[in-house]
């Protein structure tokens, strides 16, 4: 789990509840993606305002790369 901490304090990351984020203050969760098969048993993650990542043979595949690609290009480090 990564959380980038922003010289303000503000806190992002791809949620998961492997810590409780409520006790590093107020919580604001949005969805970022949707991972759903398609009529032929392929799955897909759509994410929001980004690509459809897909076809996979397996959900756990489609999750993996959506945690990839959210990952790398929502949770950009400053300066990296």
């Amino acid at each position: 789990m990564e959380l980038v901490i922003r010289p303000n304090g503000d806190i992002t990351t791809l949620y998961t509840e492997l810590l409780d984020l409520s006790a590093l203050g107020a919580l604001n969760i949005a969805r970022a993606s949707h991972v759903e098969p398609d009529q032929f048993g392929q799955w897909f993650a759509d994410v929001i305002d980004g690509p459809k990542l897909g076809p996979f043979p397996r959900r756990s595949d489609a999750l993996a790369a959506e945690v990839a690609w959210l990952t790398e290009h929502r949770l950009p480090v400053a300066g990296a």
